[in-house]
């Protein structure tokens, strides 16, 4: 086990794995849970609002944002997931992961919702069909090592960051494809397609450094 995973199972929960959900209404769910359970985190599927509790970080996969919303209201996701987030629990968003935890979408269908917290705005299938998908590599801030490969399939496009986030990675045509802001970090993009795990590395730094923040339990 890296020294990463040393610290973030330390730090969080005592001597346990960091406990990471993954929502699992609807898209890439498995290659998510393989990356997370290969750094040694405990992985829950998230499907119900209990399935919530415990959990030391969210990560909210790429698929289909609108469809992602629904089913999320239809299981009565929506608002324990909203409140989680401005409550400060840290979230990873994936492709349409980051169009639903941004705080506006420029062409949302009708009715669609997202969770929020994420101060950007996302246009969705910036990247055109699923015939335009392709894999670049690409430098993100916070990650050492080469540039990662990572695939865009339908992916977002961040038009606007307001100064509640910041820039982590851009296209070399300027294009914006990954952000952070609080307890959040959104990427157009899937790293976990190509076998790259630092993106994973990164918000698990970002469960350890919470964990932190928070008050130690105390035995009664």
């Amino acid at each position: 086990m890296t020294f990463l995973l040393l610290t973030v199972s330390r730090n969080v929960a005592g001597s346990k794995a960091p406990r990471i959900g993954v929502l699992a209404l609807q898209g890439d769910v498995r290659e998510h849970c393989a990356v997370l359970r290969e750094l040694g985190c405990d992985v829950i599927e998230i499907r119900l609002p209990s399935h919530l509790e415990g959990i030391d970080g969210l990560v909210i996969p790429g698929g289909e944002s609108s469809v992602m919303d629904k089913l999320s209201r239809i299981f009565r996701l929506a608002t324990p997931v909203r409140e989680a987030i401005a409550e400060g629990l840290p979230v990873l968003g994936t492709c349409a992961g980051l169009i639903m935890v941004a705080d506006r979408i420029e062409d949302a269908i009708a009715g669609q919702e997202n969770f929020g917290g994420l101060d950007v705005t996302v246009r969705r299938n910036a990247f055109g069909a699923q015939v335009d998908s392709f894999e670049t590599s690409l430098t993100v801030e916070g990650v050492a090592g080469p540039a990662l490969d990572v695939a865009f399939i339908r992916a977002p496009e961040v038009t606007a960051v307001g100064p509640g986030a910041r820039v982590i990675a851009s296209l070399a045509d300027g294009r914006v494809v990954g952000v952070r802001g609080g307890n959040i970090i959104g990427v157009a993009f899937h790293p976990e397609i190509t076998g790259e795990d630092r993106i994973h590395r990164m918000f698990l730094e970002l469960v350890a450094q919470r964990s932190l923040q928070r008050p130690a339990a105390v035995d009664a």
